[in-house]
């Protein structure tokens, strides 16, 4: 059996993105959902689209937290602009 913390994402998925403003103004932010090597599946965390963006082979081969030290690096670039 994996440690959840250690397997690998083997699929990613990004959206859905907000329509366009003003009409998205209350939509919902995307979502970055994985699965693992396992074929289990997890919403990892969702972002404002206008900061910063993903693609979804960026999460391929990491791990949870490497995925989430990603997002963490692409806020800390989007504030330091």
């Amino acid at each position: 059996m994996y440690n959840k913390l250690e397997m690998k994402i083997t699929k990613a998925e990004i959206g859905p993105y907000p329509r366009p403003m003003p009409e998205g103004m209350f939509d919902p932010m995307p979502k970055v959902t994985v699965e693992y090597e396992d074929g289990s599946t997890e919403e990892l965390f969702s972002f404002y689209p206008d900061e910063i963006s993903f693609t979804e082979a960026e999460f391929i081969g990491l791990t949870k937290e490497e995925a989430m030290k990603l997002r963490h690096n692409k806020d800390v670039a989007h504030l330091r602009n």
